[in-house]
């Protein structure tokens, strides 16, 4: 008899991958990663963002707008006003004639996308209401959520925290949990700064007092600057009048980088695309002793006076950081500004101490299941007992591997499915010894009882397990959180279950009776 067969080497070869992927987690052996604990293990932050998707729909009604007016600029038609309604449709208003017939022509040239309703006539003004299709505005609100999920992501990424579970949870919700994190202020702030960068022109022909008092000027709008003196808590705000024209935005920056001024102060300095740098240069050659804004969010960080023509794409945003509050500015540039502002809707925070109390209680009732379980086959099955609970603990140890292999998270209720797979497990065991019994009964040998009990509790064992596992899978598919972590272990659980009582139990059978098949059997 050939000491390893195929199928021996095999079943060897399964324990001994999953005790490779299992030993980091107790050992620091080799540089593999290591079991994830979930929120409810570790400790961390658990939320869920709102996305407000419809800003990102205001937006392209907004942009519409703008390309609206330059090419009507460009055809040297009169418009009467062109403006975004509340529900992000556009009107627009011309007199009737050639400005009218103008305006069609353009709009079927250029903008045959948009939804026109049948113009209105009232006193020589023809009034038209413009609509995106309804297909788009959808595609636009779903692009939003996802560009949200992945500059989240990337902000998380960089901030440090591992193993977060980040994914999109119905229309436009986003369901974060960060295992581990310390600091869940310094994150809320990160995760929900929109981070929109623009470059905007200072207007200094205007009184902003009287923009303040009265109406701004069309085309410009009022932010302010916020600055601190030494040693006080008090904000500082100077409002300057900041034409809305944005000559260039974020979205073209290759870095951002945390540095320091000649006081040893904090600020960013920022790296434009290639064609950032060519607009930038040309912004600057443009506007030299003009004001250039530089705002984030709404809020003007510096203006400084374009002294000179700026080449080469760089910049500096300067302002009273502190060295996190730079740190975290310059992770929200590098990952790109939110296409729509975030809301927090459910905020929870499970502390280290919880999480570890938590594991404690739930290898406790591991381990005094386990040692149940096993006592009970031990008493009841004698010897062959012995051989269930050894493929018990080659559950156990399959089990683990697979969540390391798989960078699973185990969570509190993922415990809960490796307990229930643990009597699930012994309970294909009772199936087959019981058959195994019955042969016995009926006068066959030992191994021959042994082979006919597993070819008639596999067929029964197989359908109960299948079963099972698709409701797990469902549960997968569809649960969130918890339930996801208990449906992960389920589905290793069913696995392992399926390898250990079918395949390993039956082998080790196998081996200690092959040389001698007439001996009896302790069962």
């Amino acid at each position: 008899m050939k000491p390893f067969t195929f199928k021996s080497v095999s079943i060897i070869g399964v324990i001994l991958a999953a005790v490779v992927f299992l030993l980091p987690t107790f050992f620091n052996c080799w540089p593999h990663k290591k079991i994830n604990l979930g929120l409810d293990l570790r400790g961390g932050m658990h939320l869920v963002l709102e996305v407000q998707n419809i800003k990102a729909v205001e937006a392209e009604m907004e942009r519409t707008i703008q390309e609206i007016k330059k090419q009507l600029r460009k055809e040297g038609v009169k418009h009467l006003g062109i403006s975004r309604l509340n529900d992000n449709s556009i009107l627009a208003k011309f007199s009737d004639g050639d400005d009218k017939s103008g305006f069609e022509t353009v709009l079927s040239k250029n903008f045959e996308h948009l939804v026109t309703q049948k113009p209105h006539m009232d006193n020589n003004i023809v009034s038209y209401k413009l609509t995106l299709p309804e297909e788009e505005m959808e595609n636009l609100k779903k692009m939003a959520t996802e560009q949200a999920l992945e500059t989240i992501r990337n902000r998380i990424d960089e901030f440090g925290v591992s193993e977060p579970d980040i994914r999109i949870q119905g229309g436009n919700r986003i369901l974060l949990q960060l295992p581990g994190i310390k600091d869940p202020e310094r994150a809320k702030d990160l995760i929900g700064k929109t981070a929109q960068l623009t470059f905007q022109i200072v207007d200094e022909d205007a009184d902003v007092n009287s923009a303040i008092n009265g109406t701004p000027p069309v085309g410009d709008e009022i932010l302010y600057q916020t600055k601190y003196n030494a040693g006080s808590s008090v904000p500082i705000k100077t409002p300057f009048l900041i034409k809305k024209r944005i000559l260039l935005d974020g979205s073209l920056l290759t870095d951002a980088r945390v540095e320091f001024d000649q006081f040893q102060q904090p600020q960013i300095g920022i790296e434009f695309n290639r064609k950032g740098a060519r607009i930038f240069d040309r912004i600057t050659g443009e506007n030299i002793q003009k004001r250039l804004a530089i705002v984030l969010d709404k809020t003007v960080y510096s203006a400084p006076v374009i002294q000179d023509r700026i080449a080469g794409g760089k910049a500096r945003i300067t302002g009273n950081f502190t060295l996190d509050e730079a740190k975290d500015l310059a992770i929200a540039l590098r990952a790109g500004s939110l296409p729509a502002p975030v809301r927090i809707i459910e905020e929870r925070t499970v502390g280290p101490t919880l999480g570890a109390d938590s594991i404690r209680t739930g290898l406790m009732s591991m381990i005094v299941g386990g040692f149940l379980v096993i006592l009970f086959m031990v008493i009841y099955y004698k010897n062959a007992g012995l051989i269930a609970d050894l493929a018990l603990v080659i559950n156990i140890i399959l089990i683990g591997g697979g969540l390391a292999a798989f960078q699973a998270n185990l969570t509190l209720p993922g415990i809960a499915g490796i307990i229930l797979t643990i009597g699930m497990a012994v309970d294909a065991n009772v199936i087959i010894y019981e058959r195994i019994r019955e042969e016995l009964r009926s006068g066959k040998t030992a191994l021959a009882s042994v082979n006919a009990g597993f070819e008639r509790a596999a067929l029964t064992i197989l359908d109960a397990n299948v079963t099972t596992l698709i409701a797990a899978l469902v549960l997968y598919q569809f649960g969130t959180g918890a339930i996801r972590g208990f449906a992960v272990t389920l589905c290793l659980g069913i696995m392992a279950s399926l390898f250990t009582s079918l395949i390993v139990s039956r082998g080790i059978f196998n081996f200690v009776l092959k040389n001698k098949p007439s001996r009896k059997l302790s069962i």
